[in-house]
């Protein structure tokens, strides 16, 4: 990494303190800040001019309940479906232990027994993915999320409205998210996406990696094929037998031969291996799909169980719909067995809908075929293919009771939102 290099070996080196956001051009001369006395600092001789960045929230959904609950700050603490389910988040105490995201459950708890299990509370996670996004959106309209915690800033452009170059800005930046919403974050910084995003994941938790131009070809060079985005287990089994067991043994194939080998996947092999990544930041892209689903606490066979589950399940997708303002054209079903083999299922609507019944008949068509003595873990259900609101349920003649059904179930919705979800449980007629 750029500022991990020799101070001397770099005259130019320009030093930034991360608690009292001093900025001056030079090395520390005992590593720490001379106005605060701080040891964490940023160090490169780039870091005036880097201005694309990459911040990833550390162990988000664990970071936010330790922040509502300080009991478990110094406890391992682990997100997740239940003894049956998969650890969606572990703290950092947690991964002492070699908790993972996406362990099983039950290995997750044989490594770590004392840790204190939390189901995930998406809705809260989400709104304070909202207020950090709210944040990041204050000092760059160019935010591209990624996910509930993570996304790409480009900030070039903004020293004239901040009055400071780009990393001093990101700095501040994560001081209000820490000291305003409680969570912690990493930051990469670099001249495009792809470093910025192996850089954020460098010194994580509360890091600020940085990799400049000059640097990148060397940094990448003995890093395994893996860390190219886009490099899946398939993929990297395959480089590894063609003899491309690190980045750097990328450099010695053209990029004809790249693509001739591995196809489009050949031509960001050969660029990122030399550190170019032309993609731009993209704001806040378009809601491609809607969906819910749940890992069950033992895994069902039972065709009326999995049909009630999935009842629950399209009230919640309906919700959604009305809140997010869309409906949805197709409608898919996914299930996965005890041995997480996937199963999904798909079918298009005449007419997009927001409505849970519709939800629930065509999910209850694409089920029934997969009721044949297999036990399935979990079960999802989403639509996807989305219009505006305005378009789904479209008055019919050939139903014409189907617009006082859509009002009604935005009516549930309503008194649901008010006064709790099992305020009103609506039935269905059997099938």
């Amino acid at each position: 990494m750029g500022y991990r290099r020799a101070l001397n070996d770099h005259p130019d080196l320009h030093s930034l303190c991360r608690d009292c956001l001093h900025l001056w051009a030079g090395a520390p001369g005992d590593g720490r800040c001379p106005r605060c006395g701080s040891p964490r600092l940023a160090i490169h001789d780039e870091l005036p001019s880097l201005s694309l960045a990459h911040i990833d929230c550390d162990s988000f959904y664990a970071t936010v309940e330790k922040r509502d609950d300080p009991s478990l700050r110094d406890k391992p603490v682990i997100i997740g479906g239940g003894h049956r389910g998969v650890v969606s988040a572990a703290c950092y105490v947690a991964r002492v232990y070699g908790v993972r995201s996406a362990m099983p459950m039950y290995k997750a708890l044989d490594l770590c027994p004392d840790a204190v299990v939390i189901r995930p509370n998406m809705e809260k996670y989400a709104a304070v993915g909202q207020e950090i996004r709210k944040l990041m959106r204050a000092v760059t309209p160019l935010v591209e999320p990624l996910s509930i915690d993570e996304a790409f800033l480009d900030l070039a452009g903004t020293e004239r409205l901040h009055g400071t170059p780009p990393a001093q800005t990101l700095a501040g930046l994560i001081r209000r998210i820490e000291n305003r919403i409680g969570v912690s974050a990493s930051v990469g910084l670099s001249y495009n996406k792809f470093l910025a995003k192996v850089a954020s994941d460098l010194e994580k938790p509360r890091g600020f990696a940085i990799i400049g131009q000059k640097e990148a070809q060397t940094f990448l060079a003995d890093k395994p094929v893996n860390m190219i985005w886009g490099v899946g287990k398939a993929l990297e089994k395959k480089l590894n037998q063609n003899g491309f067991q690190v980045i750097g043994d990328l450099l010695r194939e053209d990029e004809h031969s790249l693509i001739k080998r591995y196809g489009v996947m050949g031509r960001r092999l050969y660029r990122f291996a030399r550190g170019q990544d032309s993609r731009k930041v993209e704001p806040e892209s378009e809601t491609k799909s809607i969906s819910v689903e749940y890992t069950f606490d033992t895994d069902i066979d039972s065709f009326e169980i999995l049909a009630a589950e999935l009842s629950k399940m399209c009230d919640k997708l309906s919700a959604r719909m009305q809140k997010k303002g869309y409906g949805a054209r197709t409608v898919t079903l996914k299930l996965k067995d005890r041995d997480f083999h996937l199963i999904t299922r798909s079918k298009t609507l005449p007419d997009p809908t927001q409505r849970a019944e519709i939800f629930f008949n065509i999910g209850l068509d694409l089920l029934k075929p997969e009721i044949n003595g297999t036990a399935y873990r979990l079960m999802g259900i989403g639509g996807s293919e989305l219009v505006e609101a305005s378009e789904a349920d479209p008055p019919s003649l050939a139903n014409p009771d189907s617009l006082r059904k859509a009002h009604l179930d935005k009516t549930i919705t309503e008194i649901r939102e008010k006064l709790g979800p099992s305020a009103l449980v609506k039935g269905f007629p059997p099938q």
